[in-house]
């Protein structure tokens, strides 16, 4: 029996990772704590490769100890943002309390203890309790710039590094949303929206041990693309959007002011105004001197032994970042000049699995005159269809990879299923045999991905409709709501995991299905236009 057996617990623990070595220090930990959790989700959100298995799977993390063992499930995410790789997690927990970490985290012995008493004084009107976080930093020297950005992360509030949310509270708000791409700023919104939703969020007793990962010269520039999503929380949230989710203001007015001291200098000089162009540079070069001497002063001083190498990475990060910073906010702002929905928006595509959802299932069928349309199939795709809501297909066909169906016998019977049915907006297709260890195969997310995209709409924007599990595993993988539409063959247990996961709900047919999704869906045509 293993320890999560043993002794179940009211939290459960949902992880993104993109395969960082750290993960393993991560699991090491929670395997040892006194009171484990009763589920644990790693999101493994790198991206999928034409090899790489984008299926759902349970296992038992065997971490180098017999006596600790930790029950785990894996879900492959494609590689879409922290974001998206916490909600495919979260979505299928059954806990009351989801604990969000990070997977260059490390938890104390105690770290369970304590947070098993945050959730019990948390009151009914809590949605969520925040881990302090604590973060090493070098005793003999003072820290680099990025073991202070790091550092940063102590006062943060809502940083998801470690933050417990009450299951019902991410419900009402439908998780985190996906239109942050990166690990910055989508915490400072869910606990926006969880707030505004009625919740209190307040911060606990446990602590949660932060190391510096190591990295390269240029993160500092890269981060810079946070910018970008700065311009994104404006849009959701207004312009004192910094005051209500407790957060600092950066240097961005200053970057500005850099980058048009230089802009001003080019333009002088182009147009051969001496004077003009020397008051530019002098501006342009006071204010990058300045950046350079508030980033190294409190760093480490001559003779340290990383001082060398940190003041190159300084000087020339420098130079680079007023620009980079500039450009990605410029970039965010215009992609949200229309502004934003609210999250995750209307559903704007329908994709149906072909076998037992739009057609009688006949296994590793080769003959198009054996197609038969289930009841009211049509009906309900006409209905999508009035609506301005696009439809599609995604199909696994192992019958190709396992040599028992031609790729032309598959294509005919397809065809015939368009002629009955169509049109269909995107049809895609994975024509592997489950051992091929394919990116596309459902419950992988490669299909509702691939559809996505060549329909232009975001995942959250779709929905899936099918008869079987795997069905709803490539839905919550890719972040995309769900119908299950069950048949004879559709197992007692893939029911009962389907009415447990957010985001998805049980029909008896189409016409179920249909209504299921009805509040997400755009007036039909005739509404809009009275």
């Amino acid at each position: 029996m293993s320890e999560v057996d043993a002794a179940p617990a009211a939290y459960a623990v949902v992880v993104p990772s993109v395969g960082r070595p750290s993960l393993l220090r991560l699991l090491e930990t929670l395997a040892a704590q006194t009171t484990p959790p009763a589920e644990v989700v790693v999101a493994d959100d790198r991206r999928a490769t034409g090899t790489a298995t984008g299926a759902t799977g349970a296992a038992e993390l065997d971490l180098g100890d017999p006596g600790r063992r930790l029950a785990a499930r894996t879900v492959r995410t494609g590689g879409r943002g922290p974001a998206a790789a916490r909600n495919a997690g979260w979505r299928t927990v059954d806990a009351p309390w989801v604990v969000l970490l990070d997977d260059d985290v490390e938890l104390p012995p105690d770290w369970s203890e304590h947070l098993v008493r945050d959730l019990a004084r948390a009151g009914d009107d809590v949605g969520g309790v925040q881990g302090a976080l604590h973060v090493p930093l070098p005793a003999h020297r003072r820290p680099t710039d990025w073991e202070r950005g790091t550092a940063g992360l102590q006062d943060a509030a809502w940083a998801t590094a470690d933050m417990a949310y009450r299951r019902a509270a991410l419900a009402a708000v439908h998780g985190l949303d996906e239109r942050f791409p990166r690990a910055y700023r989508e915490d400072a919104d869910l606990a926006l929206r969880v707030r505004l939703a009625g919740w209190r969020l307040v911060r606990g007793t446990r602590t949660t041990t932060h190391p510096v990962r190591p990295t390269d010269d240029g993160v500092s520039l890269r981060v810079q693309a946070g910018a970008r999503d700065d311009a994104t929380m404006r849009a959701l949230h207004g312009r004192r959007w910094r005051e209500r989710a407790e957060t600092g203001r950066g240097r961005l007015r200053l970057h500005a002011a850099t980058v048009a001291a230089a802009g001003v200098t080019l333009a002088a000089v182009l147009a051969r105004r001496r004077g003009p162009a020397l008051l530019g540079a002098v501006a342009w070069a006071a204010l990058t001197a300045d950046f350079l001497a508030v980033r190294l002063r409190p760093g480490p001083r001559p003779g340290d032994d990383v001082f060398a190498a940190e003041l190159r990475r300084m000087a020339w990060t420098s130079l680079a970042i007023p620009f980079a910073a500039v450009r990605h906010r410029a970039a965010g702002t215009l992609a949200v000049r229309s502004g934003l929905d609210p999250w995750p928006g209307e559903v704007r595509a329908v994709l149906l699995d072909r076998d037992g959802t739009l057609v009688h299932d006949v296994p590793y069928n080769p003959d198009p005159d054996a197609v038969r349309p289930v009841d009211g199939a049509r009906d309900v795709l006409d209905a999508l269809r009035a609506r301005g809501v696009r439809v599609g297909v995604v199909s696994n066909q192992s019958g190709i990879g396992r040599g028992i169906l031609s790729t032309a016998q598959v294509d005919a019977v397809d065809a015939r299923v368009a002629e009955l049915l169509g049109p269909f907006d995107t049809w895609q297709r994975c024509p592997h045999a489950p051992q091929d260890g394919c990116a596309c195969r459902k419950p992988g997310p490669g299909l509702v991905l691939a559809a996505a995209r060549e329909l232009g709409l975001r995942p959250a924007q779709c929905a899936v409709v099918g008869d079987i599990g795997a069905d709803v595993g490539a839905a919550v993988a890719a972040g995309a709501a769900a119908v299950l539409v069950p048949t004879p063959q559709t197992r007692p247990e893939e029911v009962a995991a389907a009415r447990r996961t957010a985001g998805v709900t049980v029909a008896e047919d189409l016409a179920g299905a249909l209504a299921a999704l009805a509040p997400r869906l755009p007036a039909p045509a005739r509404e809009r236009a009275a």
